[in-house]
């Protein structure tokens, strides 16, 4: 569940995630897009979850008129039209689902300010239900979930519709050092659809996707490194990586022990506030839930546009340098902070920010073989292969398919490891703690009594290249994911008509905070547009 082509140096992995900027380009879009808007169109492009709410509960909008008006959407756009493929598997009931909300909302009245929206989730979310859960892989392309992941069981008593899988980063971007962000096995490419053949980054490729063309309001994603943000800043959207144990992982398919976690993805802050909400709980399936302080019901009490008055914002200027582009984007939107009443600490640095990815690539390796292996035992008990070893040897028999564009470099890494108890795992966990908490997030922000800290997210997307893979450089979202710690990613700008994220980060469990920041900056800026299908960008010289 991350955005990392992980396990860097000994796996041989490099890594995903750039960002963007919204400075005079010098680059123009070569073509017009040939997508005709309908008046169904219309009723859809940029619909929040707040105006859907409204709109169920005056009676102008039923859950079923919602499901079939994206149905049609994602037929026009997804599958035919500019094809972005981000959607993997529609769910089959789905339009029964919508019709029995709408009874019982008109027999009882609303589960939730949620009750009949359409909600998509990632691959590797389980769902009880005729869709399959399947990380993208064609090892899982049969196997269905036993029981719904706690965070669906949530989203589904909220009144949720899950109306599909979003295609994804195979196996989260965890299998091999050349992943291409956006590929699966079982779903193929997704594409960024501001322009078509740009990357949407990874490994919540599909979910940034279908939200930033509104295929849907609001989405899961997950991430252990960069697989939320990273692909919200190259699609336009907002993304939101909570701190590990605020949002259950049960019934996800894992990466990492010590960093994986779900989170909501929308167009706007406040749509993600929302979706929180109702995904937020301690599960007793899992026991990262339970070190979690009281959480609150309704995230959306944070969202003040006057919460960066007086907030000390750091700029962790050592974070920049990924992209000369997204840098200048950044500097534009901290001028915006300025404006907007923040006390600007410039610069900041974030100690240990380089030494995190030495120490963590062989964390996360010893982790990917444990919970893989656990969760072939448990959860995924049904499924074809059952250990990482057998999951190496199915990509092996199935290399035309599986392997064609890049290997398993990560996956055979990960599989020479011991168990948990090896003291190389116990001293690596140490470091990582030591150098992305310690010294690093709480360090900086203590260093300078700040509220939180911003880098530009990502550069801007990158063109697919099936054979190279992803010309990316992980920077700004290391350290903080690493940490466990939460991030959101806010439309800063654009270049060439791509998006730029700002990232805000903060400590344990300060989502609120960040929030209230997050939404304050995106009022102030305005910057999010919304995407146009372009085929290309051509430079002009």
């Amino acid at each position: 569940m991350l955005d990392r082509r992980v396990f860097l140096s000994r796996a041989g992995a490099v890594a995903v995630g750039l960002g963007a900027t919204g400075m005079a380009s010098p680059a123009r879009v070569r073509a017009t897009s040939t997508l005709r808007t309908t008046p169904l169109d219309v009723g859809l492009s940029e619909l929040s979850l707040t105006e859907m709410e409204q709109g169920i509960a005056s009676g102008r909008m039923t859950s079923r008129m919602l499901v079939e008006s994206y149905l049609d959407r994602i037929e026009r756009i997804d599958r035919r039209g500019p094809s972005i493929q981000s959607i993997l598997e529609l769910n089959p009931d789905a339009l029964d689902l919508a019709d029995a909300l709408d009874q019982e909302l008109r027999e009882r009245g609303p589960r939730s300010r949620l009750h009949g929206v359409p909600i998509l989730v990632k691959d590797n979310i389980g769902t009880a239900d005729r869709m399959h859960t399947s990380a993208g892989s064609l090892a899982l392309a049969d196997f269905h979930a036993p029981e719904d992941a706690f965070l669906v069981r949530k989203l589904r008593e909220a009144g949720c519709v899950i109306l599909g899988k979003s295609n994804m980063s195979e196996w989260a971007n965890a299998r091999g050092s050349a992943s291409i962000g956006g590929w699966s096995g079982r779903g193929r490419i997704s594409r960024n659809p501001y322009v078509l053949d740009r990357s949407t980054g990874g490994s919540s490729s599909g979910t940034a996707a279908a939200v930033a063309a509104n295929l849907v309001a609001a989405a899961v994603g997950t991430e252990t490194m960069g697989s939320i943000v990273s692909p919200a800043s190259l699609c336009g959207i907002v993304g939101l990586k909570p701190t590990v144990g605020l949002v259950s992982r049960s019934g996800i398919i894992p990466v990492s022990f010590t960093q994986d976690t779900a989170g909501p993805m929308g167009r706007t802050v406040r749509d993600v506030a929302i979706l929180l909400s109702a995904m937020a709980g301690p599960d007793p399936g899992d026991d990262m839930t339970s070190g979690a302080p009281s959480r609150p019901s309704d995230y959306t009490t944070f969202l003040d546009p006057g919460a960066l008055e007086g907030a000390r914002i750091g700029v962790a200027r050592n974070l920049f340098g990924v992209s000369l582009h997204s840098d200048r984007v950044a500097d534009r939107a901290i001028e915006g902070l300025r404006a907007a009443g923040a006390v600007v600490v410039d610069p900041v640095d974030v100690p240990g920010a380089e030494a995190v990815w030495s120490f963590d690539a062989d964390v996360l390796a010893y982790e990917l073989k444990a919970s893989l292996n656990a969760w072939f035992d448990g959860p995924g008990k049904g499924a074809t292969v059952r250990s990482l070893a057998e999951l190496i040897e199915f990509n092996l028999r199935h290399s035309d398919h599986e392997l064609v564009w890049f290997g398993q470099e990560t996956f055979l890494y990960a599989q020479e490891k011991g168990p948990l108890t090896s003291p190389g795992y116990r001293q690596a966990l140490a470091m990582v703690r030591r150098f992305a908490r310690d010294e690093g997030i709480d360090g900086a922000l203590q260093a300078d009594q700040l509220d939180a800290l911003v880098a530009p997210t990502q550069s801007p997307a990158w063109l697919i290249d099936m054979l190279l893979g992803d010309n990316t450089v992980l920077r700004s979202f290391v350290t903080v994911a690493a940490a466990g710690y939460p991030s959101i990613s806010v439309p800063a700008g654009d270049m060439a008509g791509l998006p730029v994220g700002l990232l805000f980060m903060g400590p344990a469990w300060s989502e609120g905070p960040l929030l209230s920041y997050a939404f304050a900056f995106e009022q102030h800026t305005r910057a999010r547009r919304p995407p146009t299908f372009q085929p290309t960008i051509e430079a002009s010289f």
